[in-house]
């Protein structure tokens, strides 16, 4: 199976981007995570996305907050499928880095998922992947089952405390 890389532009973006991991694991999807910066470490960021492929990596996954250019970095120098988590925080609130991410000019596209959506990243990550993986799209289609299951589960309960 292919990785998944996940690139942060710094340590503080982790306690959101965990969620990408913990998921990623959960489905025993192989991954890495480095921290990397487009304004500090661009030649580092630059030549991560230039050798992705190589290394066996399938999808890279970019948080970034504020000004929020990795995912952009990242994906000018990959050919590979570039998912950007905009992070909360600064000035904006996140409203600059979720702008930042998904106002890409054409031809460098980056899929973006909601502010500090670290778990639906990893989710669009394994949705990917599982074109190539049919183990992979029977475990996406497991979680689905299960997301209706607990659905239905908090409407029994709703329903009974209805009745009451």
């Amino acid at each position: 199976m292919k990785k998944v890389a996940i690139i942060m532009g710094s340590d503080s973006d982790w306690p959101v981007v965990q969620g990408a991991a913990k998921q990623l694991k959960e489905w025993e999807i192989p991954f890495e995570a480095h921290i990397m910066s487009a304004h500090r470490t661009p030649e580092a960021a630059a030549e991560f996305a230039k050798t992705a492929r190589d290394k066996g990596f399938g999808v890279i996954i970019a948080a970034a907050g504020m000004a929020a250019h990795l995912a952009g970095v990242l994906a000018g120098n990959t050919t590979l499928p570039v998912i950007g988590i905009p992070l909360k925080g600064g000035a904006g609130d996140g409203l600059d880095a979720l702008l930042a991410t998904v106002q890409m000019p054409s031809g460098v596209p980056v899929a973006t998922v909601a502010l500090n959506g670290a778990k639906n990243a990893a989710v669009l990550a394994a949705q990917i992947l599982s074109l190539s993986e049919p183990a992979l799209a029977d475990k996406l289609s497991g979680a689905k089952e299960e997301m209706k299951a607990q659905i239905a589960q908090k409407d029994a309960k709703l329903q009974a405390e209805l009745a009451q």
